[in-house]
């Protein structure tokens, strides 16, 4: 299966308007650095500090609006920023934190579907909460009704943060179910590619707190699972047109720093 040509397209589009965009608001956050100019030269220093600064904004700006577009070639319904709500009952934070007490002990491992099933029996327990957590990167709502949460990460995620990203996944799904007590809802963590290819991506420094075959899909596992059989190499062609075409307006950029 193919990602329709449209889709192709608007893609493309995103990548070059958040490429140029970038130029036009990008100023290097460091004016002087004598040694590393003398050294590797103005441009150079330009390009590298041009490239960190375009990768603290991918997600946002180029992964989140590219799989939105790909999940609405096979979903029914994709959103990106969504605020699910801000209810959630003080009986589903109080198991929702026993089920990290248990993940962070070790004394079990983490299996999300046993955890989703015990938060929907609490999900309208007890005194309801306001809480505010932070926005779903992607919901993609399958033919089948069932609702997938993305939570869009880069490419290493700080390991001193996988609890606080556990919890937001939990956290989700409790104040879905309580608005949805039926509901099939999945959530997970999602990182556009892989770093370390052509090995495996180093799974264990998530193992422990998180079901790993159920909450976490990296590079082809994500993209194809948005956009069908296909889709991440399809991406890959997308930026490489998009920098092909873009070429001599990144050279002309970043010949001014010469």
């Amino acid at each position: 299966m193919s990602v329709p040509l449209q889709i192709i397209q608007e893609i493309e589009e995103v990548i070059k308007s958040s490429l140029r965009k970038k130029f036009k608001t990008y100023s290097p956050e460091t004016k002087n650095m004598p040694f590393h100019y003398r050294l590797l030269g103005k441009d150079r220093m330009a390009l590298f500090s041009f490239i960190h600064s375009l990768n603290t904004t991918f997600g946002i700006s180029i992964f989140e609006p590219v799989a939105e577009k790909l999940a609405k070639t096979n979903f029914k319904r994709a959103e990106r920023q969504v605020v699910l709500g801000t209810g959630i009952s003080q009986k589903a934070q109080t198991e929702i934190q026993r089920i990290l007490n248990e993940l962070s002990a070790g004394t079990t491992d983490s299996n999300k579907a046993e955890e989703i099933e015990k938060i929907r029996k609490v999900a309208n327990v007890g005194e309801m909460n306001t809480l505010k957590t932070v926005k779903v990167d992607l919901l993609a709502e399958d033919k089948e009704g069932t609702v997938h949460l993305f939570d869009i990460k880069t490419a290493k995620p700080n390991i001193s943060s996988f609890k606080d990203f556990k919890r937001t996944l939990l956290e989700w799904v409790a104040i879905y179910l309580s608005k949805n007590p039926g509901a099939d809802v999945q959530s997970y963590i999602a990182i556009p590619y892989n770093p370390y290819a052509p090995k495996p991506y180093e799974r264990w420094t998530l193992k422990g707190m998180f079901d790993l075959d159920q909450e976490l899909k990296v590079a082809e596992e994500f993209w194809n699972f948005l956009g069908g059989e296909g889709a991440y190499e399809q991406l890959l062609d997308c930026f490489e047109k998009v920098g092909i075409e873009l070429r001599p307006e990144i050279d002309e950029y970043f010949e001014k720093f010469k």
